[in-house]
């Protein structure tokens, strides 16, 4: 797979492997690019910005559409290699694609719909001989960054939004599960002019200073760990940002709760993608009094789970990403048991895969809930009241969802006002998200909002016009 500069394929002769975590075979290789890949990259990206601008709104939705069409008719083939590189079952890179599809098609509606307002000037003293109103511009050129888990529907949220509001595009894929997101990009690319998409792979340390520093680039969109995202903020000067980082999400079952569905809740959030997703449910917080029926439950229903082989339809869970992913788990995770916490289910690692697991009587100052956990682990906390469930959400540097079970509209009114998160889920777990709804944290899980509509107008400037 090759880079994409300027409308041309890229080789190098310096390459890294991709490495399938399932079996480590070599999936492929991809290029490494350095500091002068990159400037180069960003000029063609600055040089395209003014074709971009001056294409209309009903042509960039057409692209759009043709786009999400050829991703289609590769739906299956995108699916396999998402699963090859990353370790995700086929049944989830299915659904990957299948919302890359829906965000795809979202964002070509959205583009025809960047609206302006009109200002009463005659509000104020000397308005009223002028009329104004605002206009919706590009920002230039938009550097679009990613990370492992979700490498098609997470570069789309950021590439479809920036090239709706006719920018441009420098996308940097995630180095360890680059493939998929490489083939968006070069079928982007095929339908736009040259250098209004381009996507360069290398190690962030060697090119990431000089995407992000660029004096050429407008706006930065990161996805990934809050050290680098603290980094990109100290480096970026007075470029927009969004920065999505991490999360800590917790899921509150009160006494009232359906039992049933915050279990099957609770699996969903636990074991998605081997726990490796930014909303994961990270932490359980249950009242004492159905808290033992809640985790038998659990348990029963974790160790039912197959793991294995992510090309079979049949497997709920494949392997981590690498690993050095897993053996970060399973430290965690032995640090909370030798501090106290009972381990009721899995705790097992082999190579990249670390088995479903169950720890209770978890303590809030454990590493494996008071850092995020990027595994497939369910830690249970025990609260005693409706008001200490929701200081226990709340302690935690991170805020970015929530899932609360209740059956009561007024605690769950309560908890939508006392839970710092930029989401909170009634009845649902913190996994859950349409790709049209914004979204985006409080605390160190970031700053900005992505979902397509809001993705798109912060990809804006916002210009007033007075007309005496």
């Amino acid at each position: 797979m090759n880079m994409l500069i300027n409308g041309k394929l890229i080789d190098k002769d310096d390459k890294v492997a991709v490495i399938n975590p399932f079996n480590n075979e070599t999936v492929d290789e991809v290029p490494l690019a350095d500091a002068e890949d990159v400037k180069k990259a960003i000029l063609a990206a600055s040089q395209a910005r003014r074709l971009m601008e001056r294409m209309s709104s009903r042509k960039l939705s057409r692209i759009l559409i043709d786009v999400h069409q050829e991703l289609k008719e590769n739906l299956e083939d995108f699916a396999k290699l998402i699963t090859l590189e990353t370790g995700k079952t086929i049944r989830d890179s299915r659904m990957e694609m299948q919302r890359s599809l829906e965000t795809i098609q979202l964002s070509a509606e959205e583009c025809k719909r960047v609206y302006g307002e009109t200002i009463p000037m005659d509000a104020a003293i000397t308005g009223r001989s002028v009329f104004g109103f605002t206009i919706k511009i590009p920002l230039g050129v938009v550097a679009a960054i990613t990370p492992f888990n979700y490498p098609v529907n997470l570069a789309i949220h950021k590439l479809a939004p920036a090239l709706g509001a006719k920018n441009s595009v420098v996308f940097k894929p995630s180095l360890t599960a680059p493939l998929a997101a490489m083939k968006l990009a070069e079928i982007m690319g095929h339908h736009l002019p040259p250098g209004a998409v381009n996507c360069v792979t290398g190690k962030s340390s060697e090119i990431g200073d000089e995407l992000v520093t660029s004096d050429l680039i407008n706006k930065i969109s990161f996805t990934g760990s809050v050290a680098t995202g603290l980094s990109i903020a100290h480096k970026a000067g007075l470029k927009k940002l969004t920065l999505e980082l991490g999360g800590n999400d917790p899921l509150i079952v009160l006494d009232d709760a359906d039992l049933d569905a915050a279990v099957s809740a609770t699996m969903a959030g636990s074991y998605l993608n081997a726990g490796q997703v930014c909303i994961a449910v990270k932490r359980i917080i249950i009242q004492d009094g159905v808290a033992d029926d809640f985790v038998d439950s659990l348990v029963e229903q974790t160790k039912k789970l197959k793991v294995g082989n992510p090309l079979d339809p049949k497997t709920d869970m494949g392997p981590l990403i690498d690993e050095y992913a897993a053996l970060a788990v399973q430290s965690k995770v032995e640090d909370a048991v030798d501090g106290g916490a009972q381990l009721l289910c899995g705790g097992q690692r082999k190579g990249a895969f670390y088995q479903p697991t169950v720890l209770d009587q978890v303590q809030p100052d454990m590493q494996v809930v008071w850092e995020e956990t990027f595994g497939p682990v369910s830690p249970v906390i025990r609260v005693r009241t409706e008001k200490e469930a929701y200081q226990m959400a709340n302690y935690t540097k991170y805020g970015l969802q929530a899932g609360i079970f209740t059956q009561d509209i007024n605690r769950a009114k309560r908890a939508v006002k006392c839970i710092e998160a930029g989401s909170v889920l009634v009845n649902k777990q913190s996994t859950f998200r349409t790709d049209n709804m914004p979204f985006g944290g409080f605390k160190l899980s970031g700053i900005g909002k992505e979902g397509v509509k809001y993705a798109l107008d912060d990809m804006t400037r916002t210009k007033m016009v007075v007309i005496g």
